[in-house]
């Protein structure tokens, strides 16, 4: 037996080295036990003498998989990865078959890894260091997996001009303005305590909380609760939900907020035929009033109303769908049908805040035919989805996102202007004239329409993998 003790939980590079050691001699992952952090020979108890084994090499994707599944807490993750290793000289595609159940087996640590990761850049909390020149930073956090290491470069970039330090339980992260560097974990007493700016910052997030928009399972599932003891803001959460009902109902007896008068006006202007760039919106408002009175197809004589787009101003990642189903039709709103519940389930599986992307469709109006009182679903025709592109391009015009996912065919050929197959442009950032990145995949009520179950889950995990590569290609 050989017992390889690498210098702590994730030391990817000792890892990899005594890895390509153990393949070489023939040892085979039923005779190679793994540790971590402790003391001792890196290979102990020799046994019998080793077969030495024909030289290869590992893919990239593997040892970008590796890199993630080591961060993990398994601790058979050591293992699993040999054993992928071991498998790879006779079946070098191997790490591509997704059925394999050790292959799905990592991508699902990798899969935690990179949540853990994404939780940590979103819920690390910078305070100042008291009686500390030159100005100085410090934030405590709890990650779920080992990604200190790996996630520390992130922040660097963000606050390149500002020395801070991450401090965690195992690991610490510490930037002087020069050069990172990380020591042993350390306390949560070691950590600053509140400091003065966080009451403005309770005041602002409290400030912005929509209770019409409260949905608690998702939040917590985007801001799990074992994060909320380390923010600022988790203090007001409880009562922020607590009241979200009144809230609401203040907010739906209210009289409707109408357009000004110069929104009117410029709406009346971009929904006649003008040329892109003549009678432009100014303005998402300007938009959203010219999208309700747009003549520019007859598709608006049977609708309740045009849906325009919705969510973040200047987002980076911005998602186009086909058209507003019948729900979305009646509410004003995209995706908060059928459709919309199977693609917030997806974001919120592929770590995909909602609320800090822009969604919309490729057409407007809603395109039915009555079958006695239901009202159908048709896809929209060439003719119509080039009337409507006037309304996308202005979106992205306004909302300058970074990476536009189209989701189906008919949102496809509204984004590049042509018919684009999903299925052979699935994971592939296409370059758009406006320097940003297409990215097309499944709509989410092509699920619905899947034939069997079987079916089903594989459309929505191909669904939640190209929305997780998005968010990660906006960032």
């Amino acid at each position: 037996m050989r017992i390889v003790r690498l210098a702590g939980p994730a030391d990817f590079e000792g890892w990899r080295k005594a890895a390509r050691r153990l393949r070489l001699a023939g040892i085979s992952p039923d005779e190679a036990a793994w540790s971590a952090g402790e003391e001792g020979e890196l290979f102990a108890d020799p046994g019998e003498a080793e077969v030495p084994m024909p030289a290869f090499t590992a893919p990239r994707a593997f040892l970008d998989l590796a890199g993630e599944v080591i961060c993990h807490r398994d601790p058979d993750r050591f293992d699993l990865l040999y054993r992928l290793l071991w498998r790879l000289q006779d079946r070098p595609a191997l790490i591509q078959d997704i059925t394999d159940p050790q292959v799905a087996r990592a991508r699902e640590l990798a899969k935690a890894v990179s949540r853990a990761s994404h939780k940590m850049k979103a819920f690390v909390r910078f305070r100042r260091l008291h009686d500390v020149e030159p100005e100085t930073y410090a934030a405590w956090f709890e990650p779920a997996h080992h990604v200190v290491e790996m996630t520390a470069p992130f922040f660097v970039r963000r606050f390149a001009g500002m020395r801070f330090s991450i401090l965690t339980p195992e690991a610490c992260a510490h930037w002087d303005g020069e050069a990172l560097s990380f020591t042993p974990g350390a306390s949560r007493e070691a950590a600053p305590a509140d400091d003065v700016l966080e009451d403005y910052w309770r005041t602002y997030y409290g400030s912005i909380f929509n209770p019409a928009r409260l949905k608690v399972k998702a939040m917590q599932a985007e801001m799990p609760k074992r994060y909320w003891r380390n923010l600022p803001e988790a203090r007001l959460i409880p009562d922020l939900i607590a009241s979200a009902e009144e809230r609401t109902a203040a907010m739906v007896a209210q009289p409707p907020t109408q357009p000004s008068r110069h929104a009117i006006k410029a709406a009346r202007t971009a929904a006649r035929d003008a040329p892109f760039g003549e009678g432009a919106p100014d303005s998402l408002e300007e938009l959203a009033a010219g999208v309700d009175g747009c003549r520019r197809c007859p598709l608006w004589r049977d609708a309740t109303q045009g849906v325009p787009g919705e969510g973040a101003f200047r987002a980076r990642l911005m998602f186009v769908g086909e058209q507003p189903g019948d729900q979305e039709d009646l509410a004003g709103r995209p995706f908060v049908g059928p459709a919309g519940q199977v693609f917030d389930r997806a974001l919120a599986e592929a770590g995909v805040p909602r609320e800090q992307t822009f969604v919309t469709n490729a057409v407007k109006h809603f395109k039915h035919e009555l079958r006695g009182k239901r009202r159908i679903h048709k896809t929209p025709v060439q003719s119509e989805v080039t009337a409507c592109r006037w309304w996308l391009d202005n979106e992205r015009r306004l909302v300058r996102p970074r990476v536009i996912v189209a989701l189906g065919g008919t949102a496809a050929l509204g984004v590049f202007g042509k018919a684009t197959p999903i299925a052979a442009n699935r994971g592939k950032a296409i370059q758009l004239p406006d320097q940003a990145q297409g990215v097309v995949t499944y709509h989410p009520s092509f699920l619905l329409r899947a034939p069997d179950a079987e079916a089903k889950e594989k459309g929505f995990r191909d669904l939640v993998e190209d929305l997780g590569f998005a968010w990660n290609l906006a960032r």
